[in-house]
């Protein structure tokens, strides 16, 4: 990746430190690039072991070299880097005490923020809805940053990976950051068909019955190449 690696301090940091930061950046770099964020209004973190790498508060993306490194524990406390972690840092945490998470991609993505202004849950308009667990559940709004927040994610979340967050945006956990950032794309591409087909006069779209779903869960198992 452009910028990275190439006559830059290591800081001492562990490799495998060095290596997720490496492929945190690149997919923080991605959100802007499919405009999935503007600016720096989205943020990104993965799980190594104990720590938590997560992208600092207010730092375009394409800035971020391999000594701006940024580390946390699972309370949030910093154990590297000496910049000052994104303001969401404890949705980021929430979601890592509460589930199986290795990675979070967290968006204000166009369609899918105007969908959690508009519904409670997003309909299952599609099959790929089983990848994330069911039909998209949208937490309440709270303020940014909040623990408040936090919790009202941690609680759309149960059963799920994906949720929509009220008049904000998205927040997607995975196994990987490969997994969390496909699988939000996946959601707000879900939000826009849920869009234009809600919005022919007369007509209401068709929903994926949960039976089907489950098929596709267990069809989804072994899915792709081994």
């Amino acid at each position: 990746m452009s910028g990275q690696g190439q006559g830059e301090t290591s800081g001492g940091w562990p490799d495998a430190w060095q290596e997720a930061w490496h492929d945190l950046v690149a997919h923080a770099r991605r959100t802007v690039a499919d405009g999935l964020v503007v600016g720096t209004s989205g943020n990104v973190s993965v799980r190594v072991g104990d720590a938590v790498l997560v992208t600092p508060s207010g730092v375009p993306y394409e800035r971020l070299r391999a000594r701006d490194l940024l580390a946390v524990d699972l309370t949030g406390r910093r154990v590297a880097g000496e910049l000052a972690p994104t303001s969401e840092l404890p949705l980021h945490l929430a979601v890592y005490r509460g589930t199986d998470a290795r990675a979070v991609v967290h968006t204000h993505a166009v369609h899918a923020t105007a969908v959690s202004t508009l519904v409670d849950e997003l309909p299952a308009v599609h099959y790929m809805t089983a990848v994330l667990g069911g039909p998209v559940r949208v937490a309440p709004y709270a303020t940014f940053g909040s623990d408040e927040l936090a919790r009202h994610a941690l609680t759309a979340l149960r059963g799920r990976s994906g949720c929509l967050l009220r008049n904000h945006g998205t927040l997607v956990h995975g196994a990987d950051l490969r997994e969390a950032y496909d699988n939000t794309a996946q959601l707000e591409w879900m939000c826009r068909v849920w869009l234009a087909a809600a919005s022919v006069p007369g007509r209401t779209p068709t929903l994926v019955p949960e039976d089907e779903l489950a098929r596709v869960r267990e069809r989804f198992r072994g899915y792709g190449q081994r």
